[in-house]
């Protein structure tokens, strides 16, 4: 595996994990706990864009 494939990876691990904490905060938690996690998802997308636009940079 080569650094692209890795970044590949990550992004598509950051993704499915972002999506999970969304869901929990959308699902799971409705109280204010639920916006914290919908927030941490957010965040998990943001640094897999970042990894994305890494990939052939790097």
């Amino acid at each position: 595996m080569n650094k692209n494939t890795v970044l590949a990876w990550a992004t598509f691990i950051m993704i499915i994990v972002g999506i999970g904490l969304i869901a929990l905060g959308a699902f799971r938690y409705n109280d204010i706990a639920g916006w914290g996690f919908a927030a941490v998802g957010v965040g998990f997308f943001a640094i897999a864009w970042v990894f994305n636009a890494l990939k052939g940079r790097v």
